[in-house]
């Protein structure tokens, strides 16, 4: 019996030494680029970590870049160091090696999470308009790909002239899901509210959508397209995983951010990193989900159960 009892306590050291499977889990590592954005990123940036850590999945760095207009040459993100990559930036072009390493990076199945404005900047690079699959503004526009937009239980892709990319006024709207047995999906509500937020519409671009999560409608009684818009959806390139979200417009504060403040918000963020980063979501579904008929607001950021 004590020979028994002194090889089981050796198994365990030699497990606890290798990092076996009865060590803790080691948190997925994401990497929050910002610094330049026609939006608030210096309240977005910190929101975007502070909900990812709270969760207890990820360990989150945020890397600033130089303001408008200077000089890039130091700008050089540490890729190899992380899963997944939030983006939180539209501004100046990156250095060319930058953006080499990160196409490289995604391309070998790095994570990618695009948010929101972030699917405004680089409407010249080619590779990551494949990776947003619809961006607006900068200038997008029939060039840049066709509007895509959801009718009659399919994507339509509009080849019509226009500049890509507009919303009408912030309000709460109700999002339904196109994918329901998607693993950033699963089990949440077909429809939810979502809080006061703008409403991305006539975005448009490649249109590589690989699963369409969400759309809303943009009520024209909001100048919204009158159409069933893509509001969350993956893309892969390469062997790299895609979550991009267009919610999310940040607040004057933290403290009066709606957008980012809604539980439907946070919890997508969670699910959809989750699975750019693993290809598998783990969380289960939190009981302070919104319905479609009431939002729900998490206001210090804070997972819950």
């Amino acid at each position: 019996m004590k020979h028994l009892f002194r090889i089981s306590a050796l198994l365990t050291v030699s497990l606890l030494l290798s990092g076996g499977a009865i060590s803790a889990k080691k948190p997925v590592r994401a990497l929050i680029i910002t610094g330049q954005n026609n939006h608030n990123w210096p309240v977005s940036n910190v929101v975007l970590k502070q909900t990812l850590e709270s969760s207890g999945l990820f360990q989150a760095s945020v890397i600033v870049s130089p303001s408008k207009g200077k000089d890039m040459s130091g700008f050089n993100p540490d890729f190899g160091s992380c899963d997944v990559v939030v983006l939180d930036y539209n501004g100046d072009p990156w250095p060319e090696a930058v953006r080499q390493q990160f196409v490289q990076f995604v391309r070998k199945g790095g994570g990618v999470v695009v948010y929101h404005a972030a699917d405004n900047a680089f409407a010249d690079w080619k590779e990551f308009n494949e990776m947003c699959a619809l961006g607006g503004w900068e200038g997008r526009n029939e060039k840049s790909g066709p509007y895509v937009y959801w009718k009659d239980g399919a994507l339509v892709r509009d080849t019509s002239p226009g500049s890509g990319g507009s919303h009408g006024a912030q309000h709460e709207y109700v999002l339904t899901a196109r994918t329901p047995n998607h693993p950033i999906t699963k089990g949440l509500p077909v429809q939810w509210k979502h809080g006061r937020d703008e409403l991305y519409d006539r975005m448009r671009g490649p249109g590589n959508i690989d699963a369409l999560l969400y759309t809303a409608y943009a009520d024209p009684d909001k100048h919204g397209s009158g159409r069933e818009e893509p509001l969350m959806f993956t893309v892969r390139f390469g062997r790299g995983r895609i979550f991009h979200t267009m919610l999310g417009h940040a607040g004057s504060t933290a403290d009066d951010n709606p957008s980012m403040q809604c539980a439907g918000f946070q919890v997508l963020l969670l699910r959809g990193t989750e699975w750019a980063a693993t290809g598998k979501v783990t969380q289960p579904v939190p009981a302070d989900f919104p319905t479609a008929q009431q939002t729900s607001t998490r206001a210090n950021y804070q997972s819950k159960d």
